[in-house]
C-alpha cells in the first residue's frame, strides 16, 4: 500500500485529506507542524508528500528545501492560501513537484498527487523500463500491447489499452474520475459525458468473457478498481 505524509496544522483540513486519501487506498500519516514533518519525511520512505506552505515550528519552504538538501527526493504536492504567481514561483524553486491554491477540489488534490508519483517512477537512465504489467491471471505485455487472462487473447482498441494500463499501474487502488480523465483521456476538464463509464463497461465485458471472475469493480461514489472485491 502506498503511503503519504500530509503535514499540515489544520486539524479540519488534515482529517479530510487523510479521509479521502484513504478511501482511495492510501496509508496516511500526518505531521501537525514543519518540524514534525520533517522529520517523518527525512528517511525517504514514503511515495509522496502533501506539505502546507505556512506552518508552526518552521515553514512548508524550509521544510522542502531541507528535504531537497538532504537529497530526499520524494514528490510534493505545496498546499497554500498564498496562490499568486510569485509564491508558486517560490514553491516550485524551492523543489515542489506541484502546488494547489486553497481552497482546493479534494478530487484534483488526489489527481496531481497520482500526477507527480507518475512523474517520479519514469525510469532513470540506463534503469531498465518497465515492460509487463500483471495482476492474478491477466498479462499485459507493453512492447507488443498484447493482453492475455489464463493464456486466452484479449483484442482492445487504444483507448481501452490505455485504460487497463493505468488501471493495472494501480491495482488495489480506486482510481477516480478525475485521474482517468486527465490520465487516459489527456482531459484536464469533466467534458460531461459517460465516455468512462462506456469504456469501463467494454473494457469489464472484455476482461470477463468466459465467464471468468470480475476482476474491474466499480466503487460507488468513488470510481473504479483492479482488484479482488
Amino acid at each position: 500500500m502506498s503511503r503519504i505524509l500530509c503535514v499540515e496544522d489544520d486539524p479540519t483540513t488534515a482529517d479530510y485529506i487523510a479521509k479521502g486519501l484513504g478511501e482511495a487506498g492510501f496509508a496516511v500519516d500526518i505531521a501537525g507542524d514543519g518540524r514534525d514533518g520533517l522529520f517523518r519525511a527525512s528517511d525517504g520512505s514514503y511515495d509522496a508528500i502533501v506539505l502546507d506552505r505556512m506552518l508552526p515550528g518552521m515553514d512548508g519552504l524550509s521544510v522542502l528545501s531541507a528535504l531537497r538538501a538532504a537529497g530526499v527526493s520524494t514528490p510534493v504536492v505545496m498546499l497554500s492560501a498564498l496562490a499568486s504567481l510569485d509564491e508558486r514561483v517560490k514553491g516550485l524553486r524551492a523543489g515542489s513537484d506541484d502546488y494547489l491554491p486553497k481552497p482546493f477540489a479534494f478530487d484534483e488534490l488526489l489527481a496531481r498527487l497520482e500526477a507527480v508519483r507518475r512523474r517520479a517512477a519514469v525510469p532513470a537512465a540506463g534503469e531498465a523500463p518497465i515492460t509487463r504489467l500483471a495482476f492474478d491471471d491477466l498479462e499485459v505485455e507493453l512492447l507488443s500491447r498484447t493482453v492475455t487472462r489464463s493464456g486466452r487473447r484479449i483484442e482492445l482498441q487504444p483507448r481501452e489499452f490505455r485504460l487497463l494500463e493505468f488501471l493495472l499501474r494501480h491495482a488495489g487502488q480506486v482510481v477516480t474520475r478525475t485521474m482517468l480523465l486527465e490520465s487516459v483521456w489527456d482531459y484536464h476538464f469533466d467534458p460531461g459525458t459517460n465516455v468512462i463509464d462506456v469504456h469501463v463497461s467494454r473494457l469489464r465485458k472484455k476482461l470477463d468473457d468466459g465467464g471468468a471472475k470480475p476482476l474491474l469493480h466499480t466503487v460507488r461514489g468513488a470510481g473504479y478498481r483492479l482488484g479482488e472485491y
